[in-house]
């Protein structure tokens, strides 16, 4: 493994002022080896599409609009250049996306339980309210 990225080769830089090293080698050259680190900082995710469709489609709570406000505040810090403040909004708005896409499904589904139940229970009170008339006898038959 390189020291030295390609493109980047090591220097013989002499040393400057006066050497104090071995006896017979003053003003030699010296190589110095360094290395280039480049860290390619990825801008963080803002979650703006996730957020519209949380905010459009599944919005209890308003965790939509709320993850929605969040993805546009770090769309804009990312905009501006302040990764790591864009990095929290979007963690933020993530978490938002997340808990309002897992609550939607399991209120529908307990709205649907509910509303099922509610029929069932109304054709059971007509059931037997039809029952009952016909059974008894009414004085005026």
């Amino acid at each position: 493994m390189a020291m030295n990225p390609a493109g980047h080769p090591a220097e013989a830089v002499p040393l400057q002022g006066r050497y104090d090293g071995l006896p017979g080698q003053p003003g030699a050259a010296t190589v110095v080896q360094y290395t280039t680190v480049n860290i390619n900082s990825e801008p963080p995710k803002d979650h703006i599409i996730w957020s519209l469709c949380c905010f459009a489609y599944s919005n209890p709570c308003c965790l939509g609009l709320a993850a929605l406000i969040f993805s546009i505040k770090a769309r804009d810090r990312k905009v501006v250049g302040d990764l790591e403040g864009a990095r929290h909004y979007a963690s933020t708005a993530r978490c938002l996306n997340i808990v309002s896409t897992v609550l939607a499904p399991i209120i529908f589904i307990i709205s649907l339980i509910v509303i099922i139940s509610m029929i069932a229970e109304i054709q059971n009170m007509i059931r037997s309210h039809t029952t009952f008339r016909h059974n008894s006898e009414w004085p005026f038959n």
